[in-house]
């Protein structure tokens, strides 16, 4: 099995070559990171070292979405792999392990509640109805589940007077904090309920607290989002995951390229809290989005369109 990159790193560093040439690529990613550019000398150095790295664990290590040290592992694989970062659409090596399983994405509800519960589940049979509602009340089953999510629900909400701006750094934090450390059997179900009608359908997009989370008075430029989201390592490794794992392919039937829907759902859940959040645009279909424009964008309109498609055109999404 690969190793996680901050293990691999310890090996590297502990190695005096390895060392040498890990602390060319650390300068490397840094020039990257504060767009300083590079000359041509720079970047021939650059790729020799990560060419040197050869069959080191460093090159072929690989990070858990859920694990304790994410930030760190995330800088150690971007460290190693800054030349793939080049141009906007180049992030196709996702740094996370173990795609979403299809079969683990269909546990039965009921069956569900009754493993949190211990109880029966006579409670949610009032919500058949709204499967929103019902995930909703699968959630308060979990101790874990329900703080989370009051607890985003609560920074999200603050400042939602008409003066008032929220603080959506914090709420994006929060956001991030649930989907990471609540399991997926109850965070899918709240963000993926389906819909029958448009009562559902709000609750489902306000699931984020779009208010605070996603929306702002006005829109920014959709390269702008994305110069935000390739400045931070935990974004940006998202972005390569959902670009990995959500590439469409009109030839398959489900219409993704790697033929694992719940793989791609997974990588989407991953962008929410991130400066690329994205959501349901109304409360009648399942259109996603983000929230940015295309006006203005000069020369770089087509750029700028990929990345809107990437979430609105997405047919594997």
């Amino acid at each position: 099995p690969r190793s996680d990159c901050v293990m691999a790193e310890q090996l590297c560093l502990s190695d005096s070559i390895c060392n040498a040439t890990y602390r060319i690529l650390e300068n490397c990613a840094l020039a990257k990171t504060h767009l300083l550019p590079l000359d041509h000398d720079s970047r021939v150095r650059c790729l020799n070292a990560e060419f040197d790295l050869g069959n080191s664990s460093l090159l072929h290590c690989k990070c858990h979405r859920r694990m304790k040290r994410q930030e760190h592992c995330l800088r150690v694989f971007w460290t190693v792999h800054s030349s793939v970062t080049d141009g906007y659409f180049n992030l196709e090596t996702s740094p996370y392990e173990n795609p979403a399983n299809e079969e683990h994405w269909k546990t039965d509800y009921n069956k569900l509640a009754a493993l949190v519960s211990g109880k029966n589940c006579s409670q949610l049979a009032g919500d058949a109805t709204n499967p929103c509602l019902k995930a909703t009340h699968v959630c308060n089953l979990s101790k874990k589940c329900v703080r989370l999510r009051t607890e985003y629900a609560s920074i999200c909400t603050r400042g939602a007077g008409s003066e008032d701006v929220c603080d959506r750094r914090r709420c994006h934090r929060g956001l991030r904090n649930f989907f990471e450390k609540v399991p997926e059997d109850f965070t899918k179900r709240i963000l993926f309920c389906p819909c029958q009608d448009e009562f559902c359908g709000e609750r489902r997009r306000k699931t984020i607290v779009p208010d605070c989370s996603f929306q702002s008075n006005t829109k920014p430029n959709c390269l702008w989002l994305l110069d935000s989201c390739l400045e931070d390592h935990i974004c940006k490794s998202q972005l390569a995951d959902f670009q990995q794992n959500c590439q469409p392919a009109d030839t398959s039937p489900d219409g993704c390229s790697l033929h694992n829907h719940a793989a791609c759902l997974q990588a989407y859940m991953g962008m929410i809290g991130t400066p690329m959040t994205p959501n349901y645009v109304s409360n009648s279909s399942v259109e996603v989005s983000l929230w940015c424009t295309c006006e203005s964008s000069g020369n770089q309109k087509e750029k700028c369109d990929q990345i809107l498609s990437m979430f609105e055109s997405n047919k594997c999404l």
